[in-house]
């Protein structure tokens, strides 16, 4: 009976062992399964951070490099900025020599007339104000400048007895001084300039009339360039308003009058209203001008009309 109960005691043993083997050997798996993803993980996360440094140093070098490239830009844009103000000074230079020699040319024309200075100024400042009243550009208007003052300039092969006649010309002496148009044109023929062929346009164009009966070609309208029509305008007020060899100066009023009535006849309609709405503008460049010049009651008080203009029927 002691040998059964022993023996019974001793049967259990081995089962309850058996389970907790079982059991250590599942756990033991699991470590070993642990300790390998672990180490794998350690093996990558070496990897990442030897990949991160390299990025990080590359980033670095690129961003070293980007600020060079960056500071040799800048440096590009300084000198690019130095280039572009030596131009324009050089541009600058070379529009006052030629806007010199062109005002120049002008006088030469008509060297003879002691008013042709202050003609020549204030006919360029007249066109130009009334070119960017017109709405032109800027460019446009700083064309008008050079090319306005040339379009008399055929003057310098007309007689001096026909250019400073008191009185009115005949017939032939009339036919002889339109040829100043044709005159100016030649003289800047085959131009390699645009401002020179605006100039001869305007030389050659500037007596020709709204309604055709202008000289030297009898064009109408909106065919006469544009140039020409503020220059036909501006010249007539500055003829009209200035003492001239078979004149005295005409009042303001009296010289608004005559291109008032001239409007769709001798000139642009349009024109002719933008001038009278602003004639004050161009009063106050005539009187910028002419300091030492007559003021307008004196004009007023001696103010008779010309031969030319009574024949013309202007009176």
């Amino acid at each position: 009976m002691i040998s059964n109960n022993g023996g019974g005691s001793g049967a259990a043993a081995p089962a309850d062992g058996g389970d907790y083997y079982e059991a250590y050997r599942r756990e033991s798996d699991k470590n070993r399964l642990y300790e390998q993803e672990l180490a794998f993980l350690r093996v990558e996360l070496e990897k990442f951070k030897t990949e991160a440094a390299r990025a990080y140093l590359l980033s670095k070098e690129r961003h070293k490099d980007s600020a060079l490239m960056s500071a040799q830009a800048v440096k590009n844009i300084i000198d690019l900025n130095k280039k572009l103000k030596e131009l324009d000074g050089a541009k600058k230079n070379l529009r006052d020599a030629y806007k010199d020699t062109i005002n120049r040319l002008a006088i030469a024309s008509e060297y003879k007339d002691n008013e042709t200075g202050n003609h020549i100024l204030r006919m360029s400042r007249y066109s130009v104000y009334l070119a960017g009243l017109y709405g032109q550009t800027p460019e446009q208007v700083e064309e008008m400048e050079f090319t306005s003052p040339m379009h008399d300039v055929g003057k310098i092969g007309i007689k001096d007895n026909i250019l400073f006649k008191n009185g009115k010309l005949t017939d032939a002496e009339f036919n002889e001084m339109k040829k100043h148009t044709t005159i100016g044109a030649a003289i800047l023929n085959n131009p390699k300039s645009p401002i020179i062929e605006g100039a001869r346009q305007i030389a050659l164009f500037h007596h020709e009339k709204w309604n055709g009966r202008g000289y030297p070609h009898g064009i109408t309208g909106e065919d006469i360039p544009i140039n020409a029509r503020i220059v036909a305008v501006c010249d007539t007020f500055d003829a009209l308003t200035s003492k001239r060899p078979y004149k005295m100066p005409y009042p303001i009023d009296v010289s608004c009058e005559i291109i008032s009535k001239g409007r769709g006849v001798d000139f642009d309609p349009d024109l002719v209203d933008l001038f009278l709405k602003n004639i004050e503008g161009f009063i106050k460049i005539k009187e910028s001008i002419d300091e030492e010049g007559e003021d307008e009651e004196t004009v007023k008080e001696n103010f008779a009309w010309s031969e030319r203009d009574k024949e013309a029927g202007k009176t």
